[in-house]
């Protein structure tokens, strides 16, 4: 069923609010996965609840946990031939992004718990980029949260982590728009941008639509919101 309107982040901010306070208590921090194709909308959508959240409940009650961080090092994908297509399911610590996450899940509040990050200045993961203490609510985004064994050997261990699922999607040609131009900000001429796209992106993105019905919410950007609809 599709919402009368787009909602605001704040009040997808509610959403996870009102969820939160109706749980029953079981001592871990609320984790809300956000999946979705390359270039939807993923990361800012995931800024702007961390940031609504925090606007809500106060500083450091919301923290933002990318999967970004667990992209394997440039020399790692180099040996293995596999730079080129960067950004696909095995280019990714699959078996450490599922460790860090039930760690961030589990580990008592005001425990710290690192998490890497990912600098796109460098093009490299950096260890322990952020670290999460007192923070109630963990936002993680990432292309593969919703996919299964047969998809993509690894990831199938994600969505039991996770306390909500949601999906955010764009249609192709937006994906495309999107994704030619991060790549020609970060060094691509066009024509390799283009390759990049057509070759690898656009079918990963393929790959993660599989996974749209696996989660509870799909949202797309809508002005300043997102229409809301099941999956």
């Amino acid at each position: 069923m599709t919402s009368p309107g787009p909602a605001r982040p704040a009040q997808l901010a509610g959403r996870i609010l009102d969820r939160l306070g109706a749980r029953p208590a079981d001592g871990h921090r609320y984790v809300v996965g956000i999946a979705g194709p390359p270039g939807a909308g993923k990361s800012t959508l995931a800024a702007r609840l961390v940031t609504a959240l925090n606007d809500a409940a106060g500083d450091g009650f919301a923290g933002l946990a990318p999967m970004d961080g667990f992209h394997l090092p440039n020399a790692t994908l180099r040996a293995r031939n596999a730079l080129a297509r960067k950004g696909e399911p095995d280019t990714f610590d699959a078996a450490g992004y599922v460790a860090a996450l039930r760690r961030v899940r589990d580990t008592p509040l005001g425990v710290p718990v690192p998490w890497p990050t990912f600098d796109r200045a460098l093009d490299e993961p950096m260890p322990g980029g952020a670290v999460f203490t007192g923070h109630t609510v963990v936002i993680t985004e990432g292309n593969y949260l919703l996919l299964d064994e047969a998809e993509a050997p690894g990831w199938s261990g994600v969505r039991a982590l996770l306390d909500e699922t949601w999906y955010v999607d764009a249609d192709r040609s937006r994906l495309a728009e999107r994704l030619l131009a991060r790549h020609r900000a970060g060094g691509r001429d066009p024509a390799a941008a283009l390759r990049k796209v057509r070759d690898s992106d656009l079918r990963n993105a393929e790959l993660v639509a599989a996974s749209r019905p696996r989660a509870q919410l799909v949202l797309v950007a809508d002005g300043d919101g997102y229409r809301i609809s099941a999956p």
